[in-house]
């Protein structure tokens, strides 16, 4: 790590170590605020200590062994979510969704201060550190010189590594989806499972608006659709699409362009899959789940009319889970459908099988209890 005299400006962290001001490329994905204050600490470091550095928002550049590194991290995570606080009872679901979002911040800021140098090639440049080059080449590419990542970041991507390298099996296909770091995955399978069971009202076209890992396109190719375009604007979207559509053996059916929203032309269906809760996401990671404004989905309704053939079908996947945190009015969806043109032909619905609907610890518990998605079948209303 090359020493400088200057502080040097973002996105570089700089620290004193011995009589050095020494600095790094600060290089996280998910575009947190990078550390104002860092301290070079090492296996003497208690959890205590490392807890209450972390509460004043002091960054601690480990220097230690790397195993022992995790273990301060699980500690530090115990006396985070244990500490005491006066929490006050919310007054409605979107008050509780909105003291959770500050709960999880201010956990992740506080876990986040723990840090690990890494090399240029992605290695740990500590004792013991298992190999993460390949994990870090997924989720930052060829860095090329000396960076520091918080180590949550780093276990991160390693765990979406083994994701991606596995695979998320999806019934209707014959391979499973490999989804890159930062895509979206479609562990949820009730989804997808309205999909699959909706009947096809053309099986020449399609689109497949915000395809994020290009599962909803592979299903309809599957399906019979012969030729699905998918449209992403993220650039990780499209390589893990088009990684995926030839993976499924889908090349030559499946054709993924970068668009926000809509490509050119029309067709007899078009499915969109937006994100689900009208939020500002805090980092770029989540922009996957939150919509602000509910930019996508008032997008994708407002375009339609003009993108569907006579009697073709758009296909919206979403849930109602925004309607019971209050984060949308109850007749948000009817409204925005009616202003586009937009009529209601039928849906399908299904409930939530993940394990969160079983945790009643969760303060989102109840809304996430009695959650339904659907599938809205919606066609150009004819005067």
């Amino acid at each position: 790590m090359t020493p400088r005299t200057n502080p040097p400006p973002q996105p570089y962290i700089s620290w004193q170590e011995g009589n050095e001001t020494r600095q790094a490329l600060w290089c996280v994905p998910g575009d947190p605020p990078h550390p104002d204050h860092v301290r070079v600490v090492d296996d003497t470091l208690t959890a205590d200590q490392a807890f209450r550095l972390a509460s004043q928002g002091t960054a601690m550049l480990w220097r230690g062994d790397y195993r022992n590194a995790r273990q301060l991290l699980v500690a530090l995570a115990h006396r985070v979510d244990h500490r005491p606080r006066k929490r006050k009872q919310p007054d409605s679901p979107h008050d509780a969704f909105n003291q959770h979002r500050l709960a999880q911040s201010q956990r992740a800021t506080q876990l986040n201060q723990l840090l690990i140098p890494m090399e240029g090639d992605g290695a740990v440049a500590l004792r013991h550190a298992p190999d993460v080059r390949a994990a870090c080449r997924d989720a930052l590419g060829d860095v090329g010189e000396p960076f520091v990542l918080p180590l949550r970041a780093v276990q991160g991507m390693v765990g979406a590594h083994e994701w991606r390298r596995k695979g998320v099996a999806v019934p209707v296909l014959d391979e499973p989806i490999h989804v890159h770091y930062g895509v979206f995955s479609p562990i949820r399978g009730e989804y997808l499972d309205l999909i699959a069971q909706t009947p096809l009202p053309a099986t020449d076209l399609a689109f497949d608006i915000g395809t994020g890992s290009g599962v909803l396109a592979a299903i309809l190719a599957r399906r019979g659709v012969a030729r699905v375009v998918a449209t992403d604007s993220d650039p990780r979207a499209l390589a893990c699409a088009r990684e995926n559509v030839e993976t499924q053996g889908l090349t030559g059916r499946v054709t993924v362009q970068e668009a926000d929203l809509f490509p050119s032309g029309a067709c007899g269906l078009i499915v969109c899959n937006p994100p689900w809760l009208p939020a500002r996401p805090t980092t770029s990671l989540e922009s996957a789940i939150y919509d602000p404004g509910s930019r996508m989905l008032r997008g994708f309704l407002d375009g339609l009319a003009d993108h569907l053939l006579p009697e073709g079908e758009g296909w919206l996947i979403l849930s109602d889970l925004a309607e019971r945190l209050g984060l949308r009015a109850p007749d948000f969806l009817a409204t925005a459908i009616g202003r586009a043109g937009l009529r209601v032909v039928g849906r399908l619905d299904t409930r939530p099988r993940h394990p969160k609907v079983l945790d009643t610890s969760d303060p989102l518990h109840a809304a996430r209890r009695d959650e339904v998605t659907t599938l809205w079948r919606l066609t150009v209303a004819h005067p």
